[in-house]
């Protein structure tokens, strides 16, 4: 898509202004997204807008169809919609890109007033909850379950082992005249020096 003058301009004046902003992202030089709110706010959205060939005298398409978005109503993602619509209008003709995401992070709250999160996951009766229920608890039972040894690893570890099942003192330590014996130092110039 050919971008004209006024498009540079604004795509020069975006990437100035969100320069190192996580929320930002272009995804080529006529669409952007924007993320309002943090990744693990629940009424966090990711607005998407794209711009057509005649922007800024035509508006641009906005977008609430992004994957970040599946856990929002679309009566909420119409609502939102509609109000960065209302601000294109009232800004058409001019660069409004920065306008329209301000307006949405200064209006999150408002936006999502009646945002209820949707689960996803479907199940269809009770017996299905009974049943994720009990496979969760028995997958907490094995991440509790012990390693389970062989007979020559336990056989090793009661040979190393007293009466009590503790370790002898010293078991691990360095002999250390043996060593020193094996790594001559010469005490003389450690003073020395």
């Amino acid at each position: 898509m050919a971008v004209n003058e006024d498009q540079e301009m604004e795509l020069e004046a975006l990437r100035s202004i969100y320069e190192g902003d996580d929320c930002f992202k272009e995804l080529n030089p006529v669409t952007f997204q924007y993320r309002v709110g943090d990744h693990g706010d629940s009424k966090a959205f990711l607005i998407e807008v794209s711009w057509p060939e005649t922007y800024p005298e035509m508006a641009p398409v906005i977008n609430m169809n992004a994957f970040f978005n599946n856990s929002i109503s679309s009566a909420v993602k119409q609502n939102i919609t509609a109000k960065l619509q209302e601000q294109v209008e009232a800004n058409l003709g001019t660069a409004m890109m920065y306008t329209l995401f301000e307006y949405a992070k200064d209006n999150k709250e408002q936006l999502m007033e009646n945002h209820q999160p949707i689960n996803n996951a479907v199940t269809s009766s009770g017996t299905d909850n009974a049943t994720m229920t009990s496979n969760a608890a028995s997958s907490v039972k094995k991440r509790n379950k012990k390693e389970q040894l062989t007979k020559a690893q336990k056989r090793k570890i009661a040979e190393r082992t007293d009466h009590r099942g503790e370790l002898p003192r010293g078991w691990n330590w360095v002999d250390v005249i043996k060593h020193l014996y094996n790594k001559p130092c010469d005490l003389l110039s450690l003073i020395i020096h």
